[in-house]
């Protein structure tokens, strides 16, 4: 999956209907104290991000590499080695972690994208030194042997399974992927292709382990009822005893051609019910789009996809789904938090009597609309405050904002870019809204996947 913060807050903004506050206010509403942010001598970076509102704290480390890092015909294994974190090391046993954080009533997961690998536990502030010293010690010292290889490569064999080929859209989300990166690894599914999951080994998993799994690759972000002399402390007796690792180049990878082509993927399966499509856009993220010196768009994107699809106020809602009824659903997203060039996507599925070619050309022209006629003022300041109050909503949740923190300082963001984010939406114009629309949202670049019962058509 890729995860990222402007995506998660997004989902908020139907609950963000307020005027939004001035800057002072809104840093004030966001947190109480500052967030902290140093290094200790062997590259770990630890940020603390205090909120004493109630004694729970949220512990995660964030691993600098994910499917994206992996080598050609390794696919998976990051996502992999995610699971074999959860095994023995030289001082715990297999599940003695697990068990600790069940015992006080603790959560723990884990997740892995294309750009990072995170370990999370949601803890009392009183176990966060045992977590702290479990999650130092398997940063490397876990115990891989080939009986812990073979079972847990089956597993996720099995969650594959389970996850992408017993389910259509699954399936479609693969194609879509592969068949918008030309040459980007973005186009290999994180879960990893099944033929190349199948040969992962020991080997395999311990060159990894011993190249990405050190503390000057990683990120820890620490929030709740905690302040950053304690957790300071709490660093220098865990996490600083653990050895630099090697030092890793630059994560550069392959760039994507010029895309001159509409391209369509379809999937008939008699397991879908309703049809739906999405059409997918290939455009700057965050990161790269400082890379290319586009300054500005990003903000840009992140609008144009709340006005036209962000939520319940949007554009396509509105006139397809309130207003038409053709459509059950109408939406798009754009994929921000990534480090290399990323998509925004236009979805939707039909209601009662309307076709799926009748749901398409209904966005088609709201997006052709957009284009030619633009925004008026009031329709981005209603949009932009929407996109901002949910901000505060974000990070209003512990979790929230270490996951904002967390995906941004690996995918080559810096927490002043998180502290003037704010303030650079503020500054996009109508006109900009307008430029990036007609600069990546050209039908003859666009990747069009179809979910269709078995027998169906999109028309």
């Amino acid at each position: 999956m890729r995860h990222h913060f402007h995506r998660y807050l997004a989902t908020l903004t139907a609950f963000a209907c307020v005027v939004l506050a001035s800057p002072a206010a809104l840093a004030q509403e966001a947190r109480q104290e500052p967030v902290s942010d140093f290094t200790l001598a062997n590259g770990l970076e630890v940020v603390v991000i205090p909120d004493h509102r109630a004694p729970v704290v949220t512990h995660m480390i964030w691993y600098k590499v994910g499917g994206s890092d992996e080598e050609p015909g390794k696919s998976g294994i990051a996502h992999f080695f995610e699971h074999l974190m959860f095994k023995g090391t030289k001082n715990a046993k297999p599940g003695e972690f697990s068990r600790r954080v069940a015992e006080i009533g603790g959560q723990e997961n884990a997740f892995t994208s294309n750009d990072y690998t995170a370990y999370y536990q949601q803890v009392s502030p009183d176990v966060l030194p045992d977590m702290m010293r479990f999650e130092a010690d398997r940063m490397r010292n876990l115990i891989l042997t080939d009986e812990v290889i073979g079972p847990e490569r089956d597993v996720i064999l099995e969650e594959r399974n389970s996850r992408v080929d017993s389910d259509p859209g699954g399936i479609l989300a693969e194609e879509i992927d592969a068949t918008l990166y030309q040459n980007h690894p973005y186009g290999t599914p994180v879960i990893g292709w099944k033929h190349e999951i199948a040969q992962l080994n020991r080997k395999d998993a311990i060159d990894f382990y011993d190249r990405y799994y050190a503390p000057n690759n990683a990120v820890l972000v620490v929030a709740g009822d905690v302040d950053a002399e304690t957790v300071k402390k709490l660093a220098e007796d865990t996490y600083a005893k653990v050895p630099r690792g090697p030092d890793l180049p630059p994560r550069i990878r392959p760039t994507e051609p010029e895309q001159n082509t509409a391209r369509t993927v379809t999937l008939k399966d008699p397991r879908v019910g309703v049809p739906s499509f999405q059409k997918n856009w290939l455009v700057p993220s965050y990161t790269s789009a400082v890379r290319e010196k586009l300054d500005g768009e990003p903000e840009a994107l992140d609008l144009l996809s709340e006005i036209l699809g962000g939520g319940i106020r949007s554009r396509l809602h509105q006139e397809l789904v309130v207003k038409r009824g053709i459509a059950s659903s109408a939406g798009a997203y754009y994929q921000g938090t990534a480090l290399d060039d990323t998509d925004i996507t236009f979805y939707g599925s039909p209601r009662g009597a309307a076709t799926l070619a009748e749901v398409e050309a209904a966005i088609d022209s709201e997006i052709a609309k957009l284009i030619e006629s633009g925004v008026t003022q009031d329709e981005l300041d209603r949009a932009r405050n929407r996109f901002l109050r949910s901000l505060i909503f974000a990070r209003d949740s512990q979790s929230g904002m270490a996951r904002i923190y967390g995906s941004t300082l690996t995918t080559g963001g810096t927490i002043r870019d998180i502290d003037e984010w704010p303030d650079r939406i503020r500054k996009v114009t109508p006109d900009d809204i307008r430029a990036v629309a007609k600069k990546y949202l050209s039908p003859e670049r666009a990747v069009t996947g179809y979910l269709l019962p078995a027998g169906g058509n999109a028309g």
